[in-house]
């Protein structure tokens, strides 16, 4: 869902971004010693296939979140994706204020280090995202408001030059990042009718959309182009609201005869809130329908502070959630399951101060624990691509 500049994380209380640097840190040192004694990436414990392997098998694809500075600094982390991960995405390297953190200036070092990391392995990179409200420089942010024309300029600008940049290694873009308002019920609502309140929408109206997707198939007639949004996963009142905002959008698009390839969701769960399978399955089946790939490009889960403290118990529920979703969406039809971050101590879910738990426990939400070693939710991943059911005798074991 979000992530602001370095070092923090920048979002409102729904989606997910990690705090870098010194905060990160800071909360990996105050949680260590909440965490196992197990050796860090045990190979005992993390024996091939990795879960991109796992998926490869039956036509899926598995990938995650990742940050350079840990690929460059930390070989544990970098060894849990290139065992895991055959998909990367930049957590922040790919965003507005990192690529052109002042007008004209581009800085690809980041992003361009992820995607030779990857290359050196064979894994692929998908970018993340061209167009948001959040994650941008205070120059984007006074130009934009100037005028329409300037703000279409400064748009255009920037699509132009990073898609040239990576026409050769990018295949696949989140073009516009959360465009849909939050209703009335959502951890974060916006009164602001059904698109959200941004300064793109503000400069250029509901079209922002439109005109971003035409300038990216203008400079990239090959590139996936995908629209990708949050908060439409689970079984409540507001869920329902947002679903129907989203289909709508997508299908104004598509009328409009607008270049949209694929829909990501995010998939921030969150484990107090109902998941129905019906209910997902019906959506993700309207959006296929619409010609449209539909892709889980977030996935993690917050426990919410009614989750017994007892980690046991945690990662059983998340398993099961995990599985439940995964499995659900397999049948419906997606294909692309990206995870936001692989290990547990680096998840915007717990440097993140907006979305982390209180009282010294912290959400397990991701493949990893914080040894870098597999979890529950890790073989309910693997369950699911596999097409298999739970172990009778325990979840996941």
């Amino acid at each position: 869902m979000r992530a602001a500049p370095p070092p923090s994380g920048g979002r409102r209380p729904l989606p997910r971004r990690p705090l870098l640097g010194v905060a990160l840190a800071g909360a990996a040192a105050a949680c260590a010693q909440a965490q196992t004694a197990e050796p860090r990436g045990n190979p005992a414990l993390n024996p091939p296939p990795g879960l991109w392997q796992i998926a490869r098998e039956r036509g899926l694809t598995f990938g995650s979140a990742v940050q350079a500075n840990l690929l460059n600094s930390d070989p544990f982390y970098a060894a849990a994706y290139e065992r895991e991960a055959g998909v990367l995405v930049p957590e922040y390297e790919a965003k507005f204020a990192a690529l052109q953190p002042e007008e004209g200036k581009f800085e690809f070092g980041g992003f361009e280090a992820i995607i030779r990391w990857g290359q050196n392995r064979a894994r692929t990179t998908r970018g993340h995202a061209l167009v948001w409200h959040n994650a941008m420089p205070d120059w984007a942010r006074a130009a934009i408001g100037e005028s329409a024309q300037r703000a279409r300029g400064v748009m255009e600008a920037h699509i132009t030059r990073v898609l040239g940049q990576t026409r050769n290694t990018i295949r696949d873009w989140d073009v516009v990042n959360e465009a849909v308002a939050n209703p009335p019920g959502s951890d974060v609502p916006q009164a602001t009718g059904e698109m959200r309140d941004t300064p793109w929408l503000r400069a250029l109206g509901p079209g922002y959309v439109e005109t971003a997707f035409r300038i990216a198939r203008e400079r990239d007639p090959t590139l996936r182009l995908t629209l990708n949004d949050y908060g439409v996963e689970e079984d409540t009142p507001a869920a329902t609201e947002k679903r129907r905002r989203l289909l709508a959008l997508v299908r104004g698009l598509i009328r409009a005869r607008v270049p949209l390839d694929a829909v990501g969701l995010q998939a921030h769960l969150q484990i107090d809130k109902p998941f129905s399978a019906p209910v997902f399955a019906e959506f993700v089946r309207a959006l296929r329908a619409e010609g449209l790939a539909v892709l889980v490009t977030e996935l993690d889960l917050r426990e919410g502070s009614t989750i017994a403290a007892e980690y046991p118990e945690r990662d059983r529920l998340v398993a099961e959630r995990t599985y439940a979703f995964t499995s659900t969406a397999i049948e419906a039809g997606v294909r692309t399951f990206l995870t936001w971050g692989l290990i547990d101590k680096y998840s915007w879910t717990v440097t993140d101060t907006g979305v982390a738990r209180q009282g010294g426990t912290h959400h397990r939400g991701v493949p990893l624990d914080w040894e870098y070693n597999r979890k529950q939710m890790w073989r309910a991943l693997a369950r699911a691509f596999r097409g298999e059911r739970p172990d009778p005798d325990g979840w996941f074991r």
